[in-house]
């Protein structure tokens, strides 16, 4: 994450009113917040964040408006309220009178006190009037209306600092600027906005997906020390209907959400790292004879001594990384639309329709659909291939024609790497928050992935997960156990279900298949009533929540907050993916060299 505002980027301000506005810095515009004022976007461009500006109208300043950093000892000046001082009548409104002086016989209660109208003496004009004349970001307006009360002095302590917080809120002109993360993000999303858009996620919640579903960074490809490949690590397979929110959180932990910052020299090393030398004229590597193996980073970066292309080659052409041509970390999203919806995203500066080289997401960030998961040969675009010209004709062509021909190509190359390595399984998770039905997702996606995998459903109510824990429970598990050895042992041999995401004519997996898919096909079509998921290919299903409910915390009067919202609680399926043993399984015990004596024996 930044660490300063840059431009262009989203941030959170946060206003007095204890809510959020999220606004993109646009360079040269004003940014307004409503009745507390507008200022420059260039005022806080470059400026660390978690600073407080105040914004003072001034007509001698650049748009009649100019901001102030409120120091800390200002800032705070609230807290001193909880220590037993409250606002009195000192310099500049900001004097404080000490209730540690005062008799304790000559504390008063609000039983008798009647707080109405009446008791403010400064009528709405005379407001307004105060309000368009000040100049002290509505410091002035506050002091006058504690002066006009009549009945201040008949408040007790903690009514008094209610209302001088509620017209701090009201009139003081603040804003705070703040990162945009996902945590911020969820919780105007769920307070602010449309909470049904994001299936009501709250960011308990969301900590607790990352968590169960072991979201980590799966490092580098290439290991610089050993010079050696290493394994793919660090791959989920994703179904998110919630806009986009579930992969923000999963890319946050991951470290591949946030661009990189331009000004760091870190992040411009590691841009030169993400680009291949090539010539202007060069097609990009052509895989119609070799296409079931298809590796998009082999295709791009090759061996480990890639940088030393690079080092050779630096008056050549250097063009990025096409997308999703990474093998580590990554996340793959199954959508069920032509294009997904990740317009959440947008806040972190990632375009899914029009994405940028330089974000990690660029690279690390794979879709498909389910028409390509499960029948890729009814895809135009997977079986569609375009075809294949000649250097002679590539010079023939005009650049605008040859620039289109080059993005087919790479579309194609792109499309079907990413199914075929989909197809292809051995993902090390799979997390779902999505409105359709779960059975019907961990039928196709639970065979996809590799032993010991986590699996995390979510949905903002029980019901479809109590459901869906019942496919994979215990017993029944033992009861289709039981029914596939009585048909073994009577010679009626399972029909295996048929594989709807197996490519037609397509050898390239069938070896991976072959070892780790004959115990998941060998699943019978006994009842497919009573066993609509294959009840062996999760263990231990659980059913977990958690949810943070604010307090009011005081003598006699502890509660939670009455304004609290409602709507779904939100939970969570937690499984763990098993690769089941062929044939009979029994388990013995080790028996003891001497059994023990009982006290009859002695």
């Amino acid at each position: 994450m930044h660490s300063r505002v840059l431009p262009h980027a989203y941030v959170a301000l946060g206003l007095p009113s204890d809510t959020i506005k999220i606004q993109q810095i646009v360079p040269n515009t004003i940014i307004s917040l409503g009745k507390y004022g507008s200022f420059q976007a260039n005022q806080i461009i470059g400026r660390p964040y978690h600073l407080t500006f105040e914004i003072l109208d001034q007509p001698n300043a650049e748009d009649n408006h100019a901001l102030r950093i409120v120091p800390a000892a200002e800032l705070h000046a609230e807290s001193l309220i909880a220590d037993g001082t409250f606002p009195g009548a000192g310099e500049d409104g900001e004097g404080y009178r000490d209730l540690d002086n005062i008799d304790a016989g000559a504390m008063r209660t609000n039983r008798e006190t009647v707080d109405d109208n009446s008791s403010q003496l400064m009528t709405m004009d005379e407001i307004e009037a105060l309000k368009k004349g000040t100049t002290g970001a509505g410091r002035d307006i506050i002091n006058k209306l504690l002066e006009s009360h009549s009945g201040l002095d008949k408040k007790t302590g903690f009514s008094l600092a209610k209302y001088t917080l509620r017209k701090r809120k009201k009139y003081l002109k603040r804003f705070s600027v703040m990162p945009l993360d996902v945590s911020v993000l969820t919780h105007w999303m769920l307070e602010q906005k449309d909470a049904t858009k994001i299936m009501e996620l709250r960011d308990e919640i969301v900590g607790l997906i990352g968590c169960w579903a072991n979201v980590h960074n799966g490092g580098d490809a290439f290991m610089a020390a050993e010079n050696v490949e290493l394994h793919p690590a660090g791959r989920w397979l994703v179904v998110d209907d919630t806009g986009g929110l579930v992969v923000a959180a999963m890319a946050e932990r991951m470290g591949i959400l946030y661009p990189l910052e331009p000004s760091n020299g870190d992040a411009e090393d590691k841009v030169d790292l993400r680009v291949q030398p090539e010539k202007c004229d060069k097609p990009p590597p052509q895989n119609s004879e070799h296409s079931g193996q298809y590796s998009p980073y082999r295709s791009t970066r090759g061996s480990f001594g890639h940088a030393d292309t690079l080092a050779s080659s630096s008056t050549r052409r250097q063009r990025p990384v096409p997308g999703m041509s990474s093998n580590n970390t990554t996340i793959t999203v199954i959508h069920p639309n032509a294009q997904p919806n990740l317009s959440l995203l947008k806040y972190f500066s990632f375009d899914a329709s029009d994405t940028s080289p330089s974000h990690p997401l660029h690279t690390n960030l794979k879709t498909l659909s389910w028409l390509q998961l499960l029948d890729p040969s009814s895809d135009p675009v997977y079986t569609n291939e375009p075809p294949v010209a000649s250097d002679a004709t590539l010079a023939s062509w005009k650049p605008n024609k040859r620039g289109m021909y080059y993005r087919k190509r790479r579309r194609w190359d792109r499309v079907r790497g990413v199914v075929n390595e989909t197809i292809a399984g051995g993902f090390d998770g799979l997390v779902v928050a999505s409105l359709m039905d779960a059975t019907s997702i961990l039928k196709h996606t639970v065979p996809l992935l590799s032993g010991s995998a986590p699996v995390v459903v979510y949905a903002p109510h029980i019901e479809p997960l109590v459901r869906l824990a019942d496919f994979y429970s215990t017993v029944r598990r033992t009861a289709y156990i039981n029914l596939m050895r009585a048909s073994v042992q009577k010679g009626q041999i399972p029909t295996p279900r048929t594989s709807t995401n197996r490519i037609p004519d397509s050898t390239e997996f069938s070896g991976q298949q072959q070892d780790e898919g004959d115990a998941e096909n060998h699943s019978a079509t006994i009842n497919t009533f009573d066993f609509p998921l294959d009840p062996t290919l999760l263990l231990a299903p659980t059913i977990q929540t958690s949810r943070v409910r604010p307090w009011q915390v005081l003598p006699g009067r502890t509660h939670p907050l009455m304004t609290g919202r409602g709507g779904g609680e939100g939970y969570v399926f937690h499984a763990f993916r098993t690769l089941p043993a062929l044939g009979k399984v029994e388990a013995r015990g080790h028996q003891a060299w001497k059994k023990r004596k009982t006290e009859s024996q002695i």
